[in-house]
Order: structure tokens, then sequence, then C-alpha cells
């Protein structure tokens, strides 16, 4: 199901005017604090209007100024899911996923009508709590359930990480990735932290004051630094790869791709499995020759397809198979080693450089 987004907004000495379009999948909204991201979900839900404006869901308009088309919030079949968690406390877990099922014209149903949505969000054991009794995670991935339990043919993520810990966060994003990967519907998520988009997304969009700076798979957009100034540290290549095989005695997980093979610090993930890796650029070496007696496990070979100025350094972008790697070097490195397009080199990354926390999961598919 495909989202069309084309709407401007001025309130004060804000202006919103941003067009993009988006696919299956999860599209990132990332951008600083301020840039329109929250506006601009707001706008797609009905919950606020722009001075004008088209937004089509699904091939279905939901408003057009121009043409007098306004759908009212209550029939867009969109949910929200927001930094709190809003859910009712006096009802138990059971009673908020049925309060979603409310909205979607259906009664609370049995325990094999929401077994879906409870089993992908792992929330079987927390039906008969209130809210009172759960978890940061517990909450969202509660909120999130009665979402999905509306019907929604879009879902709208407002920052719903940004009110918790590392832990919490590392504990719901894979509930996320299931969310994106077997929900069947589209997701627009809010970020503004480069490690849940590089994770999640499919398609990101940035915004900058207002605007849209940039828009793309997620893959490019997350190696151009000059579109993501304030995040240069981390910009980084996001690789698709398959779990090759687990050696314990060394501590490592190998994987493989189109790019060639990389040795992580051993996590747990099924031999088989497709990951995704984030390779920060800032982690890259490059050589010039095949490197010998050294202890970085990861050497991709390739080819310079460019050189991009960035301050006092350089972004290197290596053509590794039929992916693209980045890595930052000084403007004297570049130089010294002879750097150029077309050149043949060899991309190196320490191990220990590559957080597993931060691996990717893959895909599977369930209706709901």
């Amino acid at each position: 199901m495909a989202l069309a987004v084309d709407v401007a907004l001025k309130r004060g000495a804000f202006s919103l005017e941003a067009a993009f379009e988006s696919g299956p999948g999860l599209t990132a909204l990332f951008g600083r604090s301020g840039s329109g991201k929250s506006t601009l979900i707001h706008l797609i839900a009905g919950l606020a209007r722009p001075d004008r404006g088209r937004i089509v869901v699904g091939g279905e308009t939901l408003l057009d100024t121009g043409a007098r088309v306004s759908v009212p919030v209550h029939r867009r079949r969109i949910a929200c899911v927001f930094q709190e968690a809003r859910l009712l406390p006096h009802l138990s877990v059971r009673g908020n996923l049925g309060y979603g099922r409310f909205f979607a014209g259906r009664r609370a149903g049995s325990a094999a009508e929401i077994a879906p949505v409870v089993e992908m969000l792992g929330i079987g054991h927390l039906l008969d709590r209130r809210p009172a009794g759960l978890s940061g995670g517990e909450t969202q991935r509660v909120a999130i359930g009665r979402a999905l339990l509306a019907k929604p043919r879009l879902l709208l993520m407002d920052e719903p990480l940004a009110a918790l810990d590392e832990a919490r966060k590392a504990e719901i994003l894979p509930y996320i990735e299931r969310l994106r990967d077997e929900a069947g519907i589209p997701i627009v998520y809010v970020s503004h932290a480069v490690a849940e988009v590089a994770r999640l997304a499919s398609t990101v969009v940035v915004l900058e004051d207002g605007r849209v700076a940039a828009a793309g798979p997620a893959d490019a957009i997350l190696r151009r630094a000059e579109i993501l100034p304030a995040h240069e540290a981390e910009v980084g290549a996001l690789l698709d790869m398959v779990v090759e095989d687990h050696d314990a005695s060394g501590g490592v997980t190998r994987l493989t791709g189109t790019a060639g093979r990389l040795v992580l610090p051993h996590f747990d993930r099924l031999v088989g499995s497709p990951v995704r890796v984030r390779l920060p650029a800032r982690d890259v070496l490059v050589a010039t020759q095949m490197p010998v007696g050294l202890s970085a496990r990861n050497v991709l070979p390739g080819r310079i397809t460019a050189l991009s100025p960035l301050g006092e350094a350089v972004m290197v972008e290596i053509a590794c198979g039929e992916v693209s790697v980045a890595a930052r070097l000084t403007r004297a490195s570049a130089r010294d080693l002879g750097l150029a397009p077309g050149l043949a080199v060899y991309a190196i990354v320490k191990s220990v450089a590559l957080d597993p926390a931060g691996v990717g999961t893959g895909r599977r598919t369930l209706e709901i």
C-alpha cells in the first residue's frame, strides 16, 4: 500500500512544505527537534489541517484541499502510537486491546481473535495486568497492539521509544521489527536517532526546517553525510546479510552477503537468518593492497566510486559487490594513498567495532 503526501502549513514563524511518497515497510521521518516531523504526522492522521495539500493512502484520497476532500479522522483508518502510550488505567491489558477492536467497529473479541497480535508482541503474560504494573517497554507494546487491533491501513508512530531508557529500547526494537515485517501495513515512524532509523527503516525522509532535505532508500540516505551534518559521526552503510555460522570458542558470529563476509562479536541468531548490519564510516579503514599480519578480521575488496569533501575529511564510497560501503578519512590520508574513483581498494573493519546490539532482523509474514 502506497502513501503520497504533499502538504503546506504555516503557523506563526514556522512553516512546513513537505512532499514525499513511500511504499510498504517502514518509512522513517528523520530530523532534529523542531524540523516538522510530528506536525507532519498530525497532518497525515487528520489531527491538524494544512493550508494546502493532498494525502493519498492506498489509492484513496484522504485530503485534497483543492478538490475540497477531507475524510474525517474516524474514517481514515489510521492508527497512532505516541511517546506516551495513553492506555486506559482502569482497564487490564486485555481490556485495552479490546478497546482497539471497538474502534474498528467490532466487539472486544475472544482470545483466539487477538492471538496473532498478542503473540507477535509477546504480551500474552500481561493480559490480566493493569497499565500501572507494566514497564515502559511493556506499555508501548500494549499500545502498539491496541493500535493494530483497530485494523488500520496505516500506522503512525511518533517517537515511540523517546521516553524509554536504553535497556527498554533494546527490549522493544525487535517487536517493532516484527511489526514492520509481519503486520502487512505501512508504517510511518518519527525519530531523530540514527541507530533506530538504520535498524528499522526501508525508506528515510529527512526533514530540515520544515522542508524535505532528502528522501529515498535507507541504505542510500544514511551514507550521505552532507544531508545529515548533525549526525556525521553516525553516517555509514547498511548491509543486508545472512548468519553463516557461530564460533563459540572464538566468541564470534560470521555473516555473509553480497559485500563479502563479516565477523562480529558473538550474538544469538539462528544460522540462515537474514540480518541488517550498520557499518559506520568512521570505523572503516582503506587499504590499496591486501593487508597481511592484521588483527582486523573484516577485509572487503571493492572499487572506489566517489570521493566527497567533508570539511577537513573526505567521504570515500566503495562498491563492494552489489553494495556501497562508506569510509571517512582525513584529506591527508586520501591524498597520500592516491585515492581516486575507479581505484581497487580494501575496506577494513575491526570486528569489535560492530555492535551486535544494533543488528537488525529479517522478515516474515503474518495476517492480522
